[in-house]
């Protein structure tokens, strides 16, 4: 018997989803029913309907061309995403969908790609690529293990806090040390790798919001993540 059923809705798989970002999907439907939860997973594409009830909402990156695939579909559902942002809902952004959280993207060839938002940030198309193992510190949650591959620098506005900072690595924009920003319970990053299979306080974290918000507690079971710490050390030591 389960605890409860958490609707967690996969934001645009079919364009944004070419980093492995499935993995964080997959790991926070794995951890959910570890520690005790049902789980309700919904795809969300452009044309799809909007579900009425959502717990947890992940998304992941894309090139240029999928990014601008998903605006117009992005900018009608915004006010919706904003409003359960302010509600609490937890979100995890990867890469591009960090990018069109924020007000906008503008690519290296000028064109402009339209944000919701959500996120107080700017990304702007850089000629060098990002690439290769990071490494960031977070107050909450310790190091945070992933891998960047982006052009695009991201500058965070007054009402957005990093999600950490760079300790080895590139991060939003390479010069001012910060990496990913948080809005309420939202986060926004360009660390794939997948991230929360190495990053598995982040992903109970998530699971935490969403079922506080639900159903007003949260009990965790004990989990074993020796594997996945063995494996943020090894992608830690591993060169750029």
């Amino acid at each position: 018997m389960t605890r409860g059923t958490i609707t967690l809705l996969q934001l645009y798989p079919r364009d944004m989803n070419i980093y492995g970002d499935w993995g964080n999907t997959l790991v926070l439907k794995r951890r959910l029913e570890w520690h005790g939860y049902g789980v309700n997973l919904v795809a969300y594409n452009p044309g799809d309907e909007f579900p009425k009830e959502v717990d947890l909402i992940v998304g992941g990156g894309g090139q240029d061309s999928g990014q601008s695939k998903i605006g117009d579909d992005l900018l009608g559902i915004g006010d919706r995403l904003k409003t359960l942002a302010d509600q609490g809902v937890p979100m995890l952004m990867i890469c591009g969908l960090y990018q069109q959280f924020g007000h906008y993207f503008k690519t290296k060839d000028g064109e402009e790609i339209k944000g919701i938002g959500l996120l107080d940030i700017v990304t702007v198309g850089g000629h060098e690529r990002l690439i290769g193992n990071i490494v960031t510190e977070n107050d909450k949650f310790g190091s945070i293990v992933g891998y960047e591959n982006h052009s695009g620098l991201t500058t965070l506005g007054a009402n957005a806090t990093p999600l950490g900072t760079v300790m080895r690595g590139a991060g939003n924009n390479n010069q001012d040390r910060t990496e990913g920003a948080r809005y309420n319970n939202v986060i926004g990053t360009y660390l794939h790798g997948s991230l929360l299979p190495k990053n598995p306080a982040i992903a109970d974290w998530l699971i935490e919001q969403a079922v506080i918000r639900k159903y007003g507690e949260f009990h965790p079971a004990v989990i074993d993540d020796h594997f996945a710490s063995l494996a943020r050390d090894t992608a830690a030591r591993r060169p750029r």
